[in-house]
């Protein structure tokens, strides 16, 4: 360790996306330890990594642990006293570092920082993972400041404060190691796909604080590994979002809320079906099958003490498709 951060990239099979933008890592990352976790790639990723940039750790796994569980393994051989975890396509920017450890060292209850997150299609546009931070609803719908569901707003400098927000986003997060390990990292039964709101949400009913900079700027492309349109990123991202639930609101609330929310879920199956296939449909009823299989286990992660009140807006699903205020 020689920098008090270390960058440290996810990788699978991403050779393309390391080719394009590791320069720009490399280039605006002068003051920190850059790192590449290789989650086993079965394409010349490492190889690349060698013959072009000797400077750059890297880290190999031996088998594909996915999002969760490749940090989770990965990180267990880096001992810098901050993480940025960056996904492998996303384009940094000049002095995006300075603002996020100037947070941190301001505030020791930030265990965790967001920059600001734009379109790398569209640089005017807030992009889809992350936008201006991270919130979530008394429904446990995560949504973010410039995006909600698939609503994403234009870049007007609406968004360059500094501010504390819910969860912050995995495709660029700036966490505090201790704090990451205090948790036990991530949760690696999610695999991929909300497992960064989980933790935030852990930190926040531990007392610690998530926060956002606008200071700081990334570019993010996005759907690298599972587009949009991905029935497995629809089911995990509905059996990850119950299973969070589950572990983190306050008990009894939270009976109510995933009941009603198993209901919501009928739905959104018919619509996910109708729209994108029925490949879609079926993903709903996996992701329940999954989460009522592993609803003991997530049980016990139950933290001792959940806060009350958890959510920054009310039934946002209801507001934002029927219009009601």
């Amino acid at each position: 360790m020689s920098e008090k951060l270390a960058v440290v990239i996810l990788n699978w099979n991403g050779k393309n996306w390391l080719e394009k933008f590791l320069p720009y890592v490399v280039r605006f990352s002068q003051n920190a330890d850059i790192n590449v976790i290789d989650n086993c790639s079965t394409d010349d990723s490492v190889q690349f990594l060698k013959d072009n940039y000797p400077s750059v750790r890297i880290i190999l796994n031996n088998k594909n642990y996915g999002f969760a569980g490749g940090y989770n393994e990965g990180l267990k051989n880096v001992n810098n006293q901050y993480y940025c975890l960056l996904n492998s396509d996303v384009e940094v920017t000049e002095n995006w570092i300075d603002p996020v450890l100037e947070l941190f060292e301001k505030d020791l209850s930030v265990a965790a920082v967001q920059p600001k997150i734009l379109s790398f299609n569209d640089k005017k546009y807030f992009e889809f993972a992350g936008a201006a931070g991270g919130l979530i609803d008394n429904l446990g719908y995560p949504y973010c400041r410039g995006r909600i569901f698939d609503d994403v707003e234009e870049d007007k400098g609406q968004y360059d404060d500094e501010t504390e927000i819910f969860w912050a986003s995995g495709c660029c997060l700036f966490i505090r190691s201790e704090d990451f390990w205090a948790q036990n990292g991530f949760d690696e039964r999610f695999f991929a796909h909300q497992e960064e709101i989980d933790l935030c949400w852990r930190l926040i009913n531990s007392g610690r604080k998530i926060f956002y900079t606008g200071k700081s700027k990334v570019y993010h492309v996005g759907g690298g590994t599972l587009n949009k349109q991905s029935a497995q990123k629809t089911y995990l991202n509905i059996r990850n979002n119950l299973s969070m639930m589950l572990k983190n609101l306050p008990f009894p609330k939270l009976l109510g809320i995933i009941f009603l929310r198993l209901c919501l879920d009928g739905f959104a199956a018919v619509y996910f079906g109708y729209k994108y296939g029925i490949s879609h449909f079926w993903a709903f009823g996996r992701a329940h099958y999954s989460f009522y299989i592993q609803a003991a286990g997530t049980w016990k992660r139950r933290q001792k003490h959940q806060k009350d009140k958890f959510y920054q807006s009310k039934w946002l699903i209801f507001k934002h498709f029927l219009g009601s205020k």
